[in-house]
Formats: C-alpha cells, sequence, structure tokens
C-alpha cells in the first residue's frame, strides 16, 4: 500500500501512519499537514522517531488542504493507492466562531481532494473522516433520562445510516457536505470513496482541548485535580447526562484499513462508526469513574448546553462489521486507562 494521510500529523492521522509503519501494511507512509493544530509538531517529531525502530521512515509534506495547488502536488507526484482523508477543522464550538474558516477546511479541502484524485488518480480509493454531527439532533429518538444518562426508551443497538441527515451548526454543515460530496463522486464519477460517521475517538497522541476530545479533556482535569485538590473546578456543558459511544483509537484505525482491503464492497457507502452500546458512556459517568479510579471528588460548575448537543449517539456498527469484517475490540475501561497514561505523558510535552 502507497498511503497518504491528510491530516496526518493530528491525533487519528498521527496513529494510523504509526499502525501502517509498525504493522508493515504499507510500503509507503507519507504525512501531509500544515502543521497548525496544538501537538502536530510533537506528532511529527514521534512519527520519524519510528523510523529508528525498525519501522519504514514516515515521510512528512507541509502542505495546506486549503490550498488546491499543494493537494494536486502531493497527489500527482505520490499516486497514492489510499487517501485517508483526516485534515478538518474538528470543534463545533470554532465552527461557530468562524464559519468561514470551517468552511473552507472541510468543504474546500475535500472538494480539492476529490478533484484531484478524479483528474489524475481516479483509481484512489478515497476514506473520509465524517461525523455524528450530520444526524442533526436526534429529535426523533424516544429517549428516557435516568440518574447518569439518557438512553432510548426501548432497547435499541444505537444509531444505523437509514437515519435521515440533518445539518445543524456550521461543523454539521461542513461536514455533512463533504460527506455528501464523496459520497456523490462516487455515484457520478465512479470514484473510491468511503465515509466513515465518528462520534468520539480517544486515546493516545490526542492534544484534547476544552472543546474537543471529551474524554482526553476530562481525564486531564481529574489528574490535574488530583495532583492540586485546591484548584478551581473545570466547567461541563448542559446535565453532563449526553451519552457517546466511546471508540478507541486503536480500533479506528483497523476501521481505516479494513475499509482500504474491502474497498470493493465499501465504496460508495456511509459507515457509522463507534465503540458500540457496551463502550457507551454519559460525561457523568466517566467523571465518576474518574473518582472511583482516581480515589478523588471532582469539583465543576455547569455551562448552558451546547448549541445542537446531540442527547444521544451511539453508532450501530452491524453495517461496518458485515461489509468491512470490523468490530471494536477495546473497552472503554482499557482504553481510558490508556488515556491516564498518556495525559501524564502529554503535560512533559505541552
Amino acid at each position: 500500500m502507497n498511503a497518504l494521510i491528510t491530516g496526518g500529523c493530528g491525533f487519528v492521522g498521527s496513529n494510523l501512519a504509526a499502525y501502517l509503519l509498525d504493522a508493515n501494511a504499507a510500503n509507503r507512509v507519507t504525512v501531509f499537514d500544515n502543521l497548525s493544530r496544538h501537538g502536530a509538531c510533537a506528532n511529527l517529531s514521534w512519527l520519524r522517531t519510528l523510523s529508528t525502530s525498525g519501522c519504514n521512515p514516515v515521510e512528512f509534506i507541509h502542505g495546506d488542504i486549503r490550498n488546491a495547488f499543494d493537494v494536486e502536488g502531493v497527489v500527482k507526484a505520490l499516486r497514492p493507492d489510499v487517501i485517508f482523508h483526516l485534515a478538518g477543522q474538528v470543534a463545533m464550538t470554532t465552527s461557530i466562531e468562524s464559519p468561514r474558516r470551517d468552511f473552507e477546511i472541510n468543504v474546500l479541502g475535500s472538494i480539492n481532494v476529490l478533484e484531484t484524485v478524479r483528474l489524475h488518480t481516479p483509481k484512489t480509493a478515497v476514506v473520509y473522516a465524517s461525523s455524528n454531527k450530520v444526524y442533526g439532533n436526534l429529535d426523533h429518538l424516544d429517549l428516557v433520562e435516568t440518574e447518569t444518562r439518557y438512553q432510548p426508551r426501548a432497547s435499541q443497538n444505537g444509531v444505523d445510516e437509514s437515519v435521515a441527515i440533518e445539518f445543524h451548526t456550521p461543523y454539521g454543515c461542513s461536514k455533512g457536505a463533504a460527506d455528501q460530496y464523496m459520497l456523490d463522486y462516487a455515484r457520478g464519477f465512479g470514484l473510491n470513496t468511503v465515509v466513515f460517521r465518528h462520534s468520539t475517538i480517544y486515546g493516545g497522541r490526542q492534544f484534547a482541548t476544552y472543546d474537543q476530545g471529551w474524554v482526553g479533556w476530562f481525564c486531564r482535569q481529574a489528574i490535574e485535580s488530583k495532583a492540586n485538590p485546591s484548584r478551581p473546578p473545570f466547567t461541563v456543558s448542559g446535565d453532563g447526562k449526553q451519552v457517546r459511544d466511546l471508540l478507541h483509537v486503536s480500533d479506528a484505525v483497523r476501521c481505516y484499513v479494513a475499509a482500504y482491503e474491502h474497498i470493493a464492497d465499501a465504496r460508495g457507502a456511509a459507515f457509522n462508526i463507534g465503540g458500540g452500546i457496551e463502550n457507551s458512556m454519559s460525561l457523568l459517568e466517566l467523571l465518576r469513574y474518574l473518582e472511583q479510579r482516581l480515589d478523588l471528588k471532582l469539583s465543576y460548575t455547569r455551562l448552558p448546553w451546547r448549541q445542537s448537543d446531540q442527547k444521544f449517539f451511539v453508532a450501530d456498527n452491524a453495517k461496518a462489521g458485515r461489509l468491512l469484517e470490523w468490530r471494536p475490540a477495546t473497552s472503554k475501561e482499557e482504553g481510558i486507562e490508556s488515556v491516564l497514561n498518556w495525559e501524564k505523558l502529554a503535560a512533559t510535552l505541552s
């Protein structure tokens, strides 16, 4: 495999690059990134160390997904078998602050990838990281409120791909538009595109912030609270009962590779990808777990609900299991332990 990863120095991108190199799943791995996000430079340095431990060296190209000439240049030069398109603006709050920038990165950047592939390397597979936000508020779900979470009144396996898309917030609009372009380029131009609609991916190499990467962010708050019990309280948006399924990054990267390996069956399809019901957690449940795990009492204040924050999203992975022969393997307990270890390390890298 000759693989190009846009956003390859980000959280999922760097983990995917490392997996491809370590497993010898690709004979050439190129990461394309503008290094603008916090932690990207640290992830690039880490990827470069892997070549000294027996892995093939990663190739790095500095470029901006918004620049069509940057994208065209790298694709024409590499002629990759697969592009894992992970470059993107990833925070809903940031999209509200700057809708134009959000659009340029997520929509224009994706068009640049698609047009370059269409014109120059039409056999290249393109696997795109979309979002659960394409489904809007999911107001049709019949939810009941318990002490710690919202959950469907009837037993369900989660949200499947038959649910109607509905774009809320600039972030939902930009990710949704790119999502639909990916699918339409398969229909209209015969490209080998695949769309993954993710919820919460977590794990090592994620430099989490207050508005993106909530598992890592709350793990860091818990670690800092343990070290300094008198620190000011942190914040939780809404009532904390909103539920997501936790997908460890090690499972996510296996899914990306599975999409390429099963491209004949996966092309032109969208997949809801997550940890599943068994790995679901609300914010409150994570905080209570951390209190027990670290033997402390967390102090936090509540903020108003974030705009269009879904009360419940858990991915039904049945379609991915059927067509990609993939299912998550890492339990939420194992995954949270890995995040606690990573956050301790990340504190020394910041």
